[in-house]
């Protein structure tokens, strides 16, 4: 399928800031599975704006604003067709051994409570013990908009067994790295199916490293693996890494932020689909 994608996020500033710095971690990359077709990120005042890859393969923007500024609002849109792998990532770059994602990190550092969670997961194989866990982890910690912050940790979210993709993500990953899987985490896009294209963000799931399999997507927020109605994006240890937006400025005092993200399927042809090789 085709999924158009328009993302806005608006800083306002109680006085002009001298100097705006930002990390944007927006952009997918093409694989087997979906191919970006076009892709777009502007701003609404003199920027500069700088293109590298991070330690983890993923598309950077580095943004400079070149004068003070008392708003900035970062836009993206773009449009990716996308097929079902059943959750495998194949084609891409891989910079890093797997073995790397076994490192906690402070958002994903598993406590007691979590231990004892993961280890009641008893399937005999990674990848069965990872789709049971996913299972588990759907049916244990409620999705429930607000009840955590960007700072929570996966032992926060999972102690109040309530929480949004990012936590589900993150409890995941703490408890797969305790099971010995290497484990990371996924921002980007979700087309969903309910007819609901304004979203409020962006969507966050896990991969694992399966034997035989590579890195396997898990959703436990939805309790299914990454379709067609997925855009990969970024990958990180946790949510730090692969954060769209991350950076700080100096002199602009209080900041508030709005985000406003649009994600729809885009209707083709099916003769635009077979001149692609991609089948409806």
């Amino acid at each position: 399928m085709r999924i158009r994608i328009d993302h806005s996020t608006r800083y306002t500033y109680a006085r002009p800031a001298r100097f705006i710095i930002q990390t944007l971690r927006l952009t997918p990359k093409s694989s087997e599975s979906q191919q970006v077709r076009d892709w777009r990120i502007e701003t609404d005042v003199d920027a500069r704006l700088r293109r590298s890859e991070d330690a983890f393969g993923n598309i950077v923007h580095s943004l400079y604003t070149e004068r003070p500024t008392d708003a900035l609002t970062i836009r993206v849109t773009g449009e990716v067709s996308t097929m079902d792998a059943g959750g495998v990532v194949r084609g891409g770059s891989e910079r890093l051994s797997p073995l790397v994602f076994l490192r906690e990190t402070p958002l994903t550092k598993a406590d007691a409570d979590i231990a004892h969670f993961a280890r009641s997961i008893r399937e005999s194989t990674s990848l069965n013990r990872m789709h049971a866990l996913m299972g588990a982890l759907k049916a244990e910690v409620a999705f429930e908009v607000g009840a955590t912050s960007a700072a929570h940790t996966a032992a926060d979210s999972f102690a109040q067994r309530r929480g949004v993709c990012q936590d589900h993500a993150q409890i995941f990953i703490a408890s797969a790295r305790l099971l010995g899987v290497p484990a990371r985490y996924v921002s980007g896009h979700l087309s969903r199916q309910d007819g609901q294209h304004d979203q409020e963000a962006a969507h966050a799931w896990a991969e694992a490293w399966i034997e035989g399999l590579g890195w396997v997507g898990f959703d436990p927020a939805n309790g299914i693996c990454p379709t067609e109605h997925y855009v990969r994006v970024a990958v990180g240890l946790d949510a730090l890494g692969a954060t769209p937006i991350r950076g700080t400025s100096y002199g602009g005092g209080q900041e508030s932020l709005t985000v406003a993200l649009h994600v729809r399927p885009v209707q083709q042809t099916q003769q635009q689909l077979q001149s692609r090789g991609w089948s409806a």
